[in-house]
């Protein structure tokens, strides 16, 4: 059992409260130790990916106590591969606030990494009541980020996102609550037997069980009717918090997919039919109007906030296949998605300082030193669109091959070309109408800074992603097909878990 699974988990938790007992030592205080909570924690996902990536499923058996009596945290690739993501994004997102905009509030450090205890705590977990656990930490820390700064637009956008993630906590619960009776387990391996043994009586149960639990997982992932929400929160929210923000709806991914080959496995004939007649169509109709409202935006970072749930509905379409292999490309373009558009949360911030209109999109007077965001606006946008030769474009192509020969082939196709020259046009008309179709006279030159050491190292990390994860396209996607094969094969996982009872029920073979 190696104690390197629960320093993600410890690493923000110990820094949030040496944070929040280090109040009166000032800003500087908080900026290096959350700096250097957040630059440890890399190294710690790197050493988790190299110890995952043997193939073996780790369990940490927190007080020693087996499961499924005790708590346990589990690594295997994808956890590995999340948290490596996870620290990546945090480190250029707090890269870039620690240049300002971090001292709009007092506490803005400390809920930083209790966002990175929960999302981290949320990849590790191996029973779904310390899921819920999890997301409530994520979800009460993002909501003191999202108000960071305040102001009426971010109240506005608060109260909508604190009722509406309320009512989902709710619906969590009674969906907890449900399988727990029935099956008398919330540990995620367990569940995967006793499903299985469970008695025709309760099978009912289990299956509303398992379809709130969709709605919630829906709810955190942005899923269509559940998005209207995260526009108008990462609209509101400061530059580098809705970067962050940008790994949170694939947390609900996470739990949807960690869930539903595991805990719910399309294998047990019991719980058949529970996502085939929704995801799909959900996730197809979440991508289109995604592309639509990109279409609509009048502001850079609405536009953003849109091509999010673009992506959103791009995975799910491609994951609701329970394919090995529609997976393993879904999940080379998941950091792909998320690195890109964080990327565009900062880049608005930019572009919104050097022009008097700020980030709206329509004519206004010449921006300030517009030629480095003009160029990084280009790169960002032929990320996020899927233009080669980035990884957006490998990542679509590789989703598109792989659900060639599936059910619902032609409509994954038909919706995620046509919302692709949707987005297309959308970043145009925005690129077009930020940096060319200029009126009145340019402002004075300033010698103000507009982009600080650190906002530049950020922005430079987020940019650069894209083109890197293109350069090595080949390790990445053999490593996604590794994750996915492990994924699609639950025995190892269940035996690591709970040994020899797995092997009787699912016998020599693992089936």
């Amino acid at each position: 059992m190696s104690h390197w699974i629960i320093l993600p988990i410890l690493l923000p938790l110990a820094a949030a409260v040496l944070l929040l007992a280090g109040t009166p030592l000032g800003l500087s205080f908080k900026r290096r130790v959350g700096l250097a909570a957040t630059v440890l924690l890399l190294p710690v996902a790197l050493k988790l990916l190299a110890i995952a990536s043997g193939g073996d499923v780790q369990v940490y058996a927190l007080g020693d106590w087996p499961a499924p009596v005790g708590i346990v945290l589990m690594l295997d690739r994808l956890s590995a591969m999340m948290l490596v993501l996870t620290s990546v994004l945090a480190l250029a997102s707090l890269l870039y606030a620690v240049s300002g905009s971090d001292a709009l509030g007092r506490n803005f450090h400390a809920l930083f990494q209790l966002q990175l205890m929960g999302i981290n705590g949320a990849f590790l977990t191996g029973d779904i009541f310390n899921l819920f656990v999890f997301f409530e930490i994520l979800l009460l820390a993002s909501y003191g980020l999202l108000m960071h700064g305040g102001g009426a637009p971010r109240a506005r956008a608060g109260l909508a996102y604190v009722v509406l993630n309320l009512i989902g906590s709710s619906v969590f619960l009674v969906g907890l609550g449900l399988l727990y009776g029935t099956l008398g387990t919330l540990n995620m391996a367990d569940m995967a037997l006793q499903v299985r043994l469970a008695p025709a009586d309760d099978i009912p149960l289990i299956r509303t069980a398992a379809t709130l639990l969709l709605v919630v997982f829906g709810l955190k992932a942005a899923m269509l009717p559940l998005f209207f929400w995260l526009p108008r929160a990462y609209g509101a929210a400061s530059a580098p918090v809705a970067a962050l923000f940008a790994i949170m709806t694939k947390v609900g991914i996470y739990a949807i997919v960690r869930t539903y080959n595991l805990g719910f496995s399309p294998e047990a004939e019991a719980l058949a039919g529970i996502t085939e007649p929704w995801l799909l169509p959900l996730a197809l109709l979440t991508l289109a109007l995604g592309a639509f409202g990109a279409l609509a935006a009048q502001r850079l970072v609405t536009l953003a906030a849109y091509l999010v749930i673009v992506s959103i509905g791009t995975l799910l379409a491609v994951l609701s296949q329970f394919d090995q292999g529609a997976t393993a490309a879904a999940l080379y373009y998941l950091p792909h998605s998320t690195f890109a558009t964080a990327a565009l949360f900062l880049l608005a911030d930019q572009i919104a300082r050097r022009r008097a209109a700020g980030d709206g999109l329509y004519p206004a007077s010449p921006m300030q030193r517009e030629l480095v965001p003009g160029v990084l606006f280009f790169v960002a946008a032929m990320a996020v669109a899927g233009m080669p030769p980035l990884s957006g474009f490998l990542g679509k192509m590789m989703m598109l091959q792989s659900v060639r020969a599936l059910d619902g082939a032609a409509w994954i196709w038909g919706t995620v070309l046509v919302s692709s020259l949707l987005g297309v046009l959308a970043l145009a008309r925005a690129g077009s109408l930020l940096f060319w179709k200029t009126e009145g006279a340019a402002p004075p030159a300033s010698d103000a800074r507009l982009c600080g050491r650190g906002e530049a190292a950020g922005l430079f990390v987020l940019i650069a992603a894209p083109v890197l994860m293109a350069l090595f396209a080949g390790p990445l996607s053999d490593f996604t097909q590794d994750v996915a094969a492990q994924l699609h094969a639950p025995y190892d996982y269940v035996y690591d878990v709970l040994g020899a009872p797995a092997a009787v029920l699912y016998g020599p073979e693992g089936k």
